[in-house]
């Protein structure tokens, strides 16, 4: 895959093409806030359980039970609604990530303030780029976009089990996945949520290659029967691009190298994806993505009456509903943002 920057003079060395010296400051810069994204969400993991595994052997031991204390203490709250932070959401950084890409949000119609909402983020791509910048931050304004809406990334419950780590993200407005979260977002904390959920999950990322559209959502109806439980709408959204910021070691169904990835994911629960975009110095090898744009389209709300226990002939009928409005918005929007006419959205 060729970056926009190819089309740049610079230095090709045993394959590997060199950036320039002579590069404008504003893409230093944001080539440094994409560095400092990878490395709190690739890194922070580790570098939390090692520092605590070190420091439990000086004397700053105390901080550490302390620290575990706390966030046992403070476990329910990635549960109910996080910790947000407007200030972080507005740092200036994020307007650097998102330059990066670029990375833009298209809105197609209202949220209603007065009700809750339930968008369903596709695909899931390698880090799922477009939901972070979109959704956890204002780079794109959203709450202009959006007003009265509150927008919640959820992800796996592992990232709040280790202080820092928990607290950092949580102020960004990232909060659980688990079913006790949704009833809170969607029910208990009141009116003008947009609850957004990578509906593909792990399992999707093994599909992310370039240019290529598949996603996972046949099999995937517990947040249709959520949003029929609380009468929210639920809202397709479709970021066009997001499969182009990295390459995956190719890993086609039924391949050992797909097998294996598969047995990983079930041990570990993370998939093991063999990926690469390019360097912080080069243009085609390192784990930084790719500069390639990314468009988030937000699509139209399918409005749901408040159904606390639906029949599952009842999910099934707003799951194929929900199906339909989301291959329509990919056919209507595919077009402007690269895609060939006759390319299809690949539901498995």
């Amino acid at each position: 895959m060729k970056s926009e920057e190819t089309s740049e003079s610079h230095v090709k060395v045993m394959g590997v093409e060199l950036a320039p010296i002579r590069i404008p400051f504003h893409r230093r810069l944001e080539t440094l806030a994409v560095l400092q994204w990878e490395l709190t969400f690739l890194l922070s993991l580790i570098i939390v359980i090692v520092t605590s595994i070190y420091l439990l052997f000086t004397k700053y031991y105390p901080l550490v039970i302390l620290a575990y204390l706390w966030a046992y203490y403070d476990r329910k709250t990635p549960r109910r609604g996080g910790r947000r932070c407007e200030w972080i959401r507005h740092w200036r950084v994020w307007v650097h990530m998102r330059n990066f890409f670029p990375v833009h949000l298209i809105k197609t119609a209202d949220l209603d303030p007065g009700k809750n909402h339930l968008l369903g983020f596709h695909p899931h791509g390698i880090m799922s780029m477009g939901a972070f910048v979109n959704f956890c931050t204002e780079a794109n304004e959203f709450a202009k976009k959006f007003p009265g809406i509150k927008p919640f990334l959820l992800t796996l419950s592992g990232w709040f089990r280790f202080p820092l780590a928990r607290d950092y993200i949580m102020m960004a407005g990232v909060c659980d996945v688990s079913r006790e979260s949704l009833d809170w977002l969607l029910g208990q904390s009141g009116p003008g949520n947009a609850v957004v959920i990578v509906v593909g999950g792990v399992k999707e990322v093994l599909e992310a290659q370039p240019h290529r559209h598949v996603i996972y959502l046949s099999k995937r109806k517990g947040f249709v029967r959520k949003a029929l439980k609380h009468g929210a709408s639920l809202v397709p959204v479709y970021s066009f691009g997001e499969t182009n910021v990295y390459e995956q070691i190719p890993n086609p169904e039924g391949s050992f190298l797909r097998k294996l990835q598969a047995l990983l994911t079930k041990v570990v629960g993370i998939p093991p994806s063999l990926f690469h975009g390019r360097g912080i110095f080069n243009y085609n090898l390192g784990f930084l993505p790719y500069r390639q744009p990314i468009f988030t389209v937000v699509g139209k709300p399918i409005p749901l009456d408040k159904n606390p226990n639906p029949t599952q002939e009842e999910i099934d009928k707003v799951h194929a509903e929900y199906i339909a409005s989301l291959v329509a918005l990919f056919d209507e929007h595919k077009t402007k943002y690269g895609i060939e006419e006759e390319e299809t959205l690949k539901v498995i």
